[in-house]
């Protein structure tokens, strides 16, 4: 009786604890029946894991394929696309594509003339006078260009006058301009090459930045852009003579007057950002500075060519031209405040003269030969189509390779340590002022595959000298022999030799130029 009275109590007890008040079962019937359902439990979870999991990756590798990769073609077609979205989004994808496989897309053939825009900045109030540089070296058969101008000029038919068409450049009334020193202008500059790229113009590989007083030797301008693959980011220019302007503006910055360069895709891109770029920088000076500060905010920096020349100097350029460095003469500029090339010309006479020799050996232009008389003790510098340079007595290559300060600083206040290159002074030594032949004609020897150019003795008052040698005032004319060498700049740099040739008979002197011999160097220790 107690005991069945006892296992009353424990099932009473059993209900209380179970949380659904269903009796618990009896240790018999559990463990029959807990082993089955942990078994169905742990299925119904794997299987539900499983399947979940499943889902969950191809969900992840369809929206990463599909939707993430800036290259797949669903993506970029996609319906929740406008129209306008996809092709940017295409057109930045080819350009990383381009950037990426780093091969030129189109290499058909080399870059001629007809592959180069130039973009040339001008003024109407200049435009009469300047006009005539860009008709010495500008072909419009065979060369594109706009000239963009403030306003409208005169000219009706440029193209019949020999010059690119005109075009006005667009209003940047909207843009701030805070330097109280330049003027707002600089902005209407900056967006020339933006504007020429917004023509739509086929079959471009560089747009050519220069102003209406810079005058191009196209020949050397292709020479040198054929070193650069066209389908990548290039900016391509030089300094500034003045090593203040540097200073003031950037060392890493092309100036525009002398001219510069920037690659198809590169052109792309600034047009892209370059009106939100030159938002903030109003407080910059110039055009070209302007241009920096974008290519600075894309990450290109400047590839320096020392062909392009501002010639930021006043004066006379002789110092500068007779000592060109060994490089392609491609641009001069500021013609209109240095002094004429050639003496007794005007300025435009001048440049005509110089373009003679040009049309002849494009690539040896102003190109410097140094060699010595050995017999009369003389050092001779030969700047081919320009001048010839004899001195009494020897000067050593490195003294003669040096521009003689025949120039002024761009700062009036300025000295010589105010260059950015290397120059000499001009001697005071009454014995060692140079006698200088400038160039007046030149012609070719069919027979002999050369040309044969003339320079006469400029005739200015010397001081009396003392020394007991051949005197070069006695000599009227020296005669030059070149061969023409269009592949001088394929191979390394260096200065071709020159040689003064042995002539028994009363007359010229005779030069033979040319590249270097097996061995031959420009050797004063022969004197």
């Amino acid at each position: 009786m107690k005991a069945s009275q006892k296992d009353q109590e424990k099932v009473i007890w059993d209900q209380m604890r179970s949380s659904t008040g269903t009796p618990i079962p009896g240790p018999g019937s559990q463990s029959r029946a807990t082993p089955k359902l942990l078994v169905w439990l742990i299925l119904c979870v794997s299987l539900t894991y499983i399947v979940y999991t499943l889902k969950l990756v191809s969900t992840s590798r369809a929206a990463c394929s599909d939707e993430n990769d800036p290259f797949n073609p669903v993506r970029l077609s996609s319906s929740t696309a406008t129209a306008t979205n996809i092709t940017t989004v295409q057109d930045r994808t080819a350009e990383v594509l381009q950037l990426k496989t780093h091969q030129p897309i189109n290499e058909n053939h080399p870059t001629e003339i007809n592959d180069i825009v130039f973009g040339i900045a001008a003024s109407a109030k200049l435009w009469k006078q300047r006009k005539n540089y860009i008709k010495l070296w500008y072909k419009p058969n065979s060369m594109r260009g706009i000239v963009w101008l403030d306003r409208q000029v005169e000219d009706k038919n440029p193209e019949g006058l020999g010059l690119p068409p005109i075009k006005i450049s667009g209003d940047t009334s909207g843009f701030a301009y805070t330097n109280k020193q330049g003027h707002r202008s600089a902005i209407r500059i900056s967006r020339i090459v933006s504007e020429t790229l917004r023509l739509g113009l086929k079959d471009v590989r560089w747009f050519v930045m220069g102003d209406d007083d810079t005058v191009f030797i196209t020949d050397n301008l292709v020479r040198v852009l054929r070193k650069y693959d066209h389908t990548q980011y290039y900016y391509i220019g030089s300094l500034s003579e003045s090593h203040l302007q540097n200073i003031f503006f950037s060392y890493g910055m092309a100036y525009g007057g002398g001219g510069f360069a920037i690659s198809y895709p590169l052109a792309k891109a600034l047009s892209k950002m370059q009106d939100r770029c030159i938002q903030r920088y109003p407080g910059l000076y110039g055009s070209d500075d302007r241009m920096q500060a974008c290519m600075a905010e894309l990450g290109v920096p400047l590839t320096k060519e020392l062909g392009f020349h501002q010639y930021d100097v006043y004066g006379n350029l002789f110092g500068l031209l007779a000592a060109h460095p060994v490089a392609p003469l491609v641009t001069m500029h500021h013609l209109d405040v240095v002094e004429p090339i050639f003496p007794n010309t005007t300025r435009v006479q001048a440049l005509q003269r110089l373009l003679v020799p040009v049309k002849l050996d494009s690539a040896g232009i102003m190109q410097q030969s140094i060699c010595y008389d050995k017999s009369k003790s003389w050092t001779i510098s030969v700047s081919w189509g320009f001048a010839v340079q004899i001195f009494r007595g020897v000067f050593s290559p490195r003294e003669m390779e040096m521009p003689s300060r025949t120039f002024l600083n761009w700062y009036k206040r300025a000295d010589y340590t105010a260059y950015a290159f290397n120059t000499r002074p001009v001697s005071r030594n009454p014995c060692q002022k140079p006698f200088v032949f400038y160039m007046s004609r030149v012609r070719v020897n069919a027979t002999m595959n050369s040309t044969i150019s003339e320079y006469v003795q400029h005739r200015v008052p010397h001081p009396h000298c003392k020394w007991k040698m051949a005197d070069p005032a006695d000599l009227d004319k020296v005669e030059v022999h070149k061969k023409p060498d269009p592949h001088l700049w394929e191979r390394s740099p260096r200065r071709n030799c020159c040689r003064v040739m042995k002539s028994k008979k009363k007359g010229p002197m005779v030069i033979d130029v040319g590249l270097c011999k097996e061995g031959e160097i420009s050797e004063i220790s022969t004197i």
